[in-house]
């Protein structure tokens, strides 16, 4: 239920001689990825990259519970964003949670490269994501995480809707994005399943 570094790390410094190539620049000065759905062959990337955006590989190996996991795993609501040479630069993930008793989505972890931080390869991988989940019968997606960052997503404090967690977290960062609000919201405690730990 974290993300990771990208907003807290700073790249060290490189001659330009020494940079790997990057991707064109899109309008906004950030670059451009190619985002899609994981595939079993990412397996060991997705790993990694979890693994080298946070202090601890538990990020890393959460993935590997929730995959394992016939009722938290979503076939196609894995997604990475590639860099230029084809390689995994950062992966975001959407397993299925309860509000209330009612399914929602669950957006952990959410990782980026340490390489590849603070160029747009997390937001990128994040919009295509929820982009996915939006062509889904998907109501609603929980994230615990930065007040600073998921906000440009679309996400609010989740208490605004009568969602709480389980367990003791300041109120801006457990937020929530409506994904379909032709019905009610589902309110109540959030669910998150067994890998979790909480």
């Amino acid at each position: 239920m974290t993300d990771s570094k990208e907003s807290k790390h700073e790249e060290p410094s490189r001659s330009p001689h020494d940079r790997e190539p990057e991707q064109p620049l899109s309008g906004d000065g950030t670059t451009r990825w190619t985002t899609r759905p994981e595939t079993a062959a990412d397996t060991g990337a997705v790993y990694a990259v979890n693994a080298a955006a946070f202090p601890t590989d538990a990020e890393a190996r959460l993935v590997d519970a929730l995959r394992d996991d016939p009722q938290a795993w979503l076939p196609g609501l894995s997604y990475v964003a590639e860099a230029a040479d084809g390689s995994v630069a950062a992966h975001a993930l959407l397993t299925r949670c309860l509000v209330g008793g009612a399914p929602a989505l669950a957006l952990a972890p959410v990782a980026t490269a340490p390489e590849h931080q603070r160029r747009g390869a997390g937001q990128a991988v994040v919009r295509a994501l929820l982009d996915a989940a939006r062509l889904r019968p998907e109501p609603l997606v929980l994230v615990l995480g930065h007040p600073e960052y998921y906000p440009r997503f679309g996400f609010v404090p989740a208490s605004r809707y009568g969602i709480r967690p389980g367990f003791e977290v300041p109120d801006e960062a457990m937020m929530a994005l409506v994904l379909d609000d032709s019905g009610p919201v589902p309110r109540g405690t959030i669910q998150y399943p067994a890998a979790f730990g909480v």
